[in-house]
């Protein structure tokens, strides 16, 4: 019963987020195009015709509509990113479990993660470290799946990394985050740590909830590390662990069995 409930919920979650994701496109799409029509309306009142005591007034008008556009954008664009997330929440993986080499995953999403920091801020700029196990060997896993949930741990420690030194405006820290494996027998371990300004007692307490998040408006959907910790614990029988010191570290320690958890693609158990 309790399977079927959460394959129920997830099915109603898929809906939601798709009923959703309809008339945000509009909201979104609108917008664009009314920013559009205000540079033609100003093109229009231009005219040597319109007082120019009315010219800066509507200047002003339109200046104050532009911003309240750019809000609503804003706001509209972190709407679809939590719906997208939403649907990767919900949706069954294309994935197929087999074995797989655990230095190769954490070295592509490692790689991964970074051309694509680079890619949005061609300024990003920080110092990898590697610290591969050569015992490591493979694991039978999802291997898209894994390098998902590894890609939304490297990225925060890169948003922590590169956050401290801006809040610092220290030009001599310099940002680190580094990957390392760790042969365990029957399991393999993972650490993701960054030098960021570390995770406070009250924050490391709900950082695996859906929707939870401390990142300014527009920067984080909340939904990054729920998903981590519903591929490594519930889809494949790991755990997920932080050792964290604030302003010093904070440490992501990613624990998978060897043979993998019976597990269904969407995390349920057979």
């Amino acid at each position: 019963m309790q399977t079927e409930k959460l394959a129920s919920l997830g099915q109603l979650t898929a809906g939601i987020a798709h009923e959703i994701k309809n008339p945000l496109n509009f909201v979104n799409n609108f917008s664009a195009l009314s920013v559009e029509l205000i540079d033609e309306l100003n093109d229009v009142l231009k005219q040597p015709t319109v007082a120019e005591a009315v010219r800066t007034e509507v200047d002003e008008l339109t200046g104050r509509l532009r911003q309240n556009l750019a809000k609503v954008v804003q706001h509209g664009e972190r709407a679809d990113s939590i719906v997208r997330n939403m649907l990767l929440h919900s949706r069954e993986s294309s994935d197929e479990r087999r074995s797989s080499d655990v230095n190769a995953l954490v070295g592509e999403s490692l790689n991964l993660a970074y051309h694509g920091a680079r890619a949005g801020k061609p300024d990003f700029n920080i110092t990898l470290k590697q610290e591969f196990d050569s015992e490591a060997g493979s694991v039978e896993l999802y291997p898209q799946e894994i390098v998902r949930a590894l890609l939304n741990l490297i990225s925060n420690g890169f948003y922590a990394a590169t956050q401290r030194k801006i809040e610092a405006d220290d030009e001599s820290f310099e940002p680190l985050l580094s990957a390392a494996t760790r042969h365990l027998g029957a399991a393999v371990q993972i650490r993701i740590r960054d030098n960021g300004a570390g995770i406070p007692p009250d924050v490391r307490e709900k950082m695996f909830n859906p929707f939870f998040t401390t990142k300014p408006t527009g920067q984080g959907t909340g939904l990054g590390l729920s998903i981590c910790h519903d591929v490594i614990v519930k889809q494949h029988g790991g755990s997920i662990d932080v050792v964290t010191e604030p302003g010093v570290f904070t440490e992501f320690i990613v624990t998978l069995p060897r043979a993998g958890a019976t597990q269904s693609r969407t995390g349920r158990e057979h």
